[in-house]
């Protein structure tokens, strides 16, 4: 079992001293590589869950750097989009038939 223990006393202090709160629970291993060995990490006396895929940023990375998800998920959202625009089109005005017919 390995320890991220420099990082993690020196996080502990760091929240003790500013007096805040730190949920570790949230804390989460994302494995990058082919061959990475997958050791299990702690923080602290807990030991931090692994994922497959983690959002930093709003940009969602996954343990082999695939941006695949993160275009899924874009896509799916600007469809959704769309579809809003064109039931909110009031009726009588022509419809549009592809992102490339609108007025803007």
């Amino acid at each position: 079992m390995h320890q991220l223990s420099c990082f993690g006393d020196r996080l502990e202090t760091w929240v003790d001293k500013n007096e805040m709160k730190f949920n570790k629970g949230k804390c989460r291993v994302l494995h990058l590589g082919k061959n990475n060995p997958k050791h299990q990490y702690r923080l602290g006396v807990d030991l931090l869950g692994s994922s497959s895929a983690e959002k930093d940023l709003g940009v969602l990375v996954d343990n082999k750097l695939s941006m695949n998800q993160q275009c899924a998920l874009v896509a799916k959202k600007a469809n959704g989009t769309w579809d809003a625009l064109r039931r909110a089109r009031p009726a009588g005005q022509g419809g549009f038939s592809s992102p490339s017919t609108l007025p803007w």
